[in-house]
Parts: structure tokens; C-alpha cells; sequence
């Protein structure tokens, strides 16, 4: 089969990422027998270096003319200068808006090989941790009405938080498809003892659940759940919120589980297409150092393979290479404790590529 897949590197770590995973995706076209036809784009401030802008026209198209893309990271100090809807950030709004993006997965999982770097008790976390945050990616806050008006008090600033029941019924029908496969458990973060938007949220959350009587359902305030997921985290399967609530709670989720540099996404849109990339930032301190782990976007490659090219056995094969790595005690500079073999970026992409 041939898949197309669209490469954007970003700035900062993202190309050296990247270009771990293209090894890993390399080799599973050889193993299993695919086609993978790459196209690189730009966007975030290698775009506005190259063309003037975070996002060009021409990425956009390309991505959209691809089954998925794969991403590495955006941003960086050398373009703190510019307006926010012109830094390299202002791209992924951009991506998530023009290729329909409106569900986030984050899956944060402990890997029992690295279970010394959890910052939480044995107790807390004993057995492991698998938690799925789903996230809506395309409306609340980050894309409401903002402005500037003058008040009493001086000027002021406003960002609009807005949600119709369109858009929560499609998230919600992902966070509970999910949870069917996992252990049937809905946790529906809001705000709904402040906020107008919470309140339907909450109200058309309750709705949908009805069509899946397997799953239970609870709902629980943003300032409860930050608290429950430090206290708790064994409590939650999948977690159900907004895009600002879920940025927040998916952040803290996989730093429990020890480092944000082993935990992958995917942005989902309808049918099979997605963007897939790490959680972690574009870390420019580090670029170039060979400090960078990889993992994060191999394991962003993995999920592509599983939900946009339904290729479960090649996603699986990835994973395990990449605990088999683990497991031979080979590690970056992140999660590396005393006795660990500590390796480059490009030594641990090397061995997840041959231990698949």
C-alpha cells in the first residue's frame, strides 16, 4: 500500500525528531512492505524565516493533500519579537482550524521501564498508568471573539469562550468510542458551577453518553481534576474537555507519568485523516546537542500508522521496540537516572529502527 505522508520539522528540536521517526518509518516500509511518499512543509519559524509567514498557503495545501501529517515542534525565542497572530505558534491554531482538526488524543502512559522518573509515590501509581486525554482542538477560548475595549478601570482585554453543541457532540462521540476500547470510563472535565459554556457542555456530554450505556460517565470541575490527577490518577481512564481545560490537564498527565519527551498526540479530524506530532515544545536550548528525545514523535508515528492507516500490527511493532530499548537500559539525557545508558537522539532512533 502507499501511504502519502506530509513531513513538517519545525524549529528548534523538531527536525532532529523528525528525522528519528523517518528512520523508524524507513524501516517499517521495508519490513511490512509498504510505500510511505513523503513531502516536506514548512510552518512555525522555519516558514517565517523561508517565506515571511508561520503558515504559507503551499503548506497548508500539501497538507491537505496528503492521508496525514507528522510534525515536529514550532517556536523559539528568535521570534518572540513578532505579533501573537504572526509568531510560529499561531501555525498550529492555523493546521488544527484549516485541515478540520477538532479532536486531540494524548495518551499519558507510564512505561514501567521508567517508573523511577514518575515524580508521584509507589503507591499513587503502582501497576502503571494509562490515561487517554481527549481534548476538542477547534473552539472555546483560543479561537473565540478577542478584542481591546475601554473600561472604567482602564484598557481591557477579552477572550471569548464559545461552544455549540455541534462541536462538543463530536468530541464526546470520540471520547466515548475510546473509552469502548479501553475500560469504559468517561471523565467530563468543566466548569459548570461558573460557566455558561460548561453548562452545555456538561448537559450535552450527558446526552451522549446515553447512546453508550457501557460507559460510565462523571463529571468533575478543571480545579478538582488538576488536584484528583496528582492525588488519584488511577481513578481515570479517559478524560472529556475543552481546548483550554484539556491543554492544561494533558500537560500535567504526562509529566506524572515522568517525561513529556516520551508522549505522543494525535489531532483527529472526520474519517481517518490527522496530524500527529509530540507534546513537548521546540526546547532551542538544546538543539543541536544531541540531547533531544525521540521517542515522543516515533510513538506520534506509531499512532498515525494505527488510526489513520489502520496498520496495528506496524503500530505495535514500534512500540514494542521502542520498550525494548528501554528495557536494554539505553536512554536520553531527560529521563536518564544513575547506571542508565545515556545516548544521542540519533543512537536512540538507530536502535528503535533495528530492535524493529
Amino acid at each position: 500500500m502507499k501511504y502519502k505522508i506530509a513531513i513538517i520539522p519545525g524549529d528548534g528540536i523538531g527536525p532532529e525528531v523528525i528525522n528519528e521517526a523517518h528512520k523508524v518509518l524507513n524501516r517499517i516500509q521495508k519490513k511490512y512492505g509498504h510505500t510511505f511518499e513523503y513531502t516536506d512543509l514548512l510552518a512555525g519559524g522555519a516558514a517565517i524565516d523561508t517565506t515571511g509567514k508561520c503558515l504559507p498557503k503551499e503548506t497548508v495545501e500539501g497538507a491537505k493533500g496528503s492521508d496525514a501529517v507528522l510534525l515536529g515542534a514550532v517556536g523559539g525565542p528568535k521570534w518572540d519579537y513578532l505579533p501573537g497572530d504572526e509568531r510560529p505558534e499561531r501555525a498550529l491554531l492555523g493546521l488544527r482550524k484549516e485541515l478540520a482538526l477538532f479532536a486531540n488524543l494524548r495518551p499519558a502512559i507510564m512505561f514501567h521501564q521508567l517508573r523511577d522518573a514518575c515524580p508521584l509515590k509507589e503507591e499513587k501509581v503502582k501497576g502503571g498508568l494509562d490515561i487517554l486525554v481527549v481534548r476538542e482542538l477547534t473552539g472555546g477560548i483560543y479561537f473565540g471573539e478577542k478584542g481591546y475595549k475601554q473600561t472604567d478601570m482602564g484598557e481591557a482585554a477579552f477572550d471569548v469562550e464559545q461552544y455549540s453543541t455541534g462541536e462538543i457532540i463530536r468530541v464526546a462521540k470520540v471520547a466515548f468510542d475510546m473509552a469502548m476500547k479501553r475500560d469504559k470510563k468517561v471523565t467530563s472535565v468543566d466548569k459548570a458551577n461558573v460557566l455558561e459554556s460548561s453548562r452545555l457542555w456538561r448537559k450535552t456530554v450527558a446526552q451522549v453518553a446515553q447512546e453508550y450505556p457501557q460507559v460510565e460517565l462523571n463529571n468533575m470541575y478543571i480545579d478538582n481534576t488538576t488536584m484528583q490527577l496528582v492525588y488519584n490518577p488511577k481513578q481515570f481512564d479517559v478524560i472529556l474537555t475543552s481546548n483550554i481545560f484539556g491543554d492544561i490537564l494533558s500537560d500535567e498527565a504526562s509529566m506524572i507519568t515522568g517525561s513529556i519527551g516520551m508522549l505522543p498526540s494525535a489531532s483527529l479530524s472526520t474519517g481517518n485523516f490527522g496530524m500527529y506530532e509530540p507534546v513537548h515544545g521546540s526546547a532551542p536550548d538544546i538543539a543541536g546537542t544531541g540531547k533531544a528525545n525521540p521517542m515522543a514523535t516515533i510513538l506520534s508515528a506509531a499512532m498515525m500508522l494505527k488510526y489513520t492507516f489502520g496498520l496495528s500490527e506496524e503500530s505495535q511493532a514500534i512500540e514494542t521496540s521502542v520498550k525494548k530499548v528501554l528495557s536494554m537500559g539505553y536512554r536520553t539525557p531527560d529521563i536518564a537516572v544513575a547506571g542508565d545508558k545515556v545516548a544521542t537522539t540519533t543512537k536512540i532512533g538507530d536502535l528503535i529502527a533495528e530492535n524493529i
